[in-house]
């Protein structure tokens, strides 16, 4: 499969070793605003002859590609990916799907309209101990409750430290994509709480916790901070499940523990970001069942939006009151009348995105 990777910044940088180091893939080009930043990455990668731009859709033409990698910035996911569909190219695109629910429904609708594949890369997904935290959990029967504690201290500096919800907004998406993946349910409401310690070294509230009632009965609570130095927890988070036969608990790091039941083996996804390629590649070439469809990764995103909306408000947030909102500003916002036709012909937001 040959690839365009559109962004050649530091995620870029990774996904560029990836698809270098995959024999299924092929690089075609690399596409990206700074010409100079798509060169230095080639040439440090030592593949400078691959041939670069700035227009996504011009360099996969003139390349003859088979697919679009888009690792741009959040900003820039909705128009990069939406031109790559219309043109006739799969996407596979770094998280979040778009920086607003209401462009990630519009992708949703691209996707359908152009008849093109879109899969968001939710990495965390392909990790062996997440399979086999998985299985425990099935294991588990009727699941009560699902917790994740957070707690880590980077000192990124730029922007993150001047977000208004830097850890619900930037890292929590994670391990909300996670809990809908482990419980195999997904959310009905939220109330959350966030707030900034007074020795943090973020701008906004750099710590946070929530409360999400599943579609399952089981509640989901997630605690964490990005301010929190000592004992820290995995970047995965430290993870408990309860269920009716016994309980489950993973590190993050380590293999996971199940007491009170037994669990079936789990397969080897892969791991990280290569998994998530591999899965792509086979999902194009077999028709491969794969995770992280763009109709079904949205409800991660619209977790973030509903949490950070109780945040805000402090009062609980329907996840179905999220839907219906941005479905609306999608239908405004829409300049496509292609896309708006699908936008408009949903009569169900969450029946639209369960129908694939």
């Amino acid at each position: 499969m040959r690839v365009v990777l559109v962004g050649a910044g530091g995620m870029g940088k990774a996904w560029l070793g990836t698809i270098l180091a995959d024999p299924d893939v092929e690089l075609a080009g690399v596409v990206d605003l700074d010409l100079a930043v798509a060169t230095a990455a080639l040439e440090a990668a030592g593949v400078p002859d691959v041939p670069t731009g700035r227009d996504v859709v011009e360099v996969a033409r003139a390349t003859g590609a088979d697919a679009v990698v888009n690792v741009t910035v959040p900003q820039a996911h909705h128009p990069v990916t939406t031109a790559a569909l219309f043109a006739g190219y799969p996407v596979l695109g770094e998280k979040p799907v778009a920086p607003t629910v209401a462009q990630a429904l519009s992708l949703v609708a691209a996707a359908e309209a152009s008849g093109q594949p879109f899969v968001v890369s939710q990495s965390r997904r392909y990790n062996a101990h997440v399979e086999s935290f998985r299985e425990q959990v099935r294991a588990l029967g009727d699941v009560g409750s699902l917790s994740t504690e957070f707690f880590k201290a980077p000192h990124f500096g730029g922007f993150r430290e001047e977000m208004a919800q830097p850890l619900l907004v930037d890292m929590a998406i994670h391990q909300f994509d996670l809990a809908r993946f482990l419980l195999g349910a997904e959310p009905v409401s939220v109330y959350c709480e966030s707030f900034n310690p007074s020795w943090s070294w973020y701008a906004g509230d750099a710590s946070a916790a929530a409360v999400f009632a599943m579609s399952n009965g089981a509640r989901y609570t997630f605690t964490g901070s990005w301010c929190a130095p000592g004992l820290e927890t995995s970047w995965n988070g430290s993870w408990r499940a309860s269920g009716a036969a016994g309980s489950a608990v993973w590190s993050g790091d380590d293999e996971p523990v199940l007491e009170g039941a037994q669990a079936a083996s789990a397969p080897d996804p892969g791991e990280g970001i290569a998994g998530s390629l591999a899965a792509f590649t086979r999902f194009l070439r077999e028709a491969a069942p794969l995770w992280g469809e763009v109709h079904d990764n949205v409800l991660s995103l619209a977790m973030v939006e509903a949490a950070v909306s109780s945040a805000a408000s402090g009062a609980r947030v329907l996840l179905d009151d999220v839907l219906d909102e941005a479905h609306a500003r999608a239908l405004a916002d829409e300049q496509r009348d292609d896309v708006a036709a699908v936008l408009k012909g949903w009569t169900s937001v969450r029946g639209a995105l369960a129908a694939r």
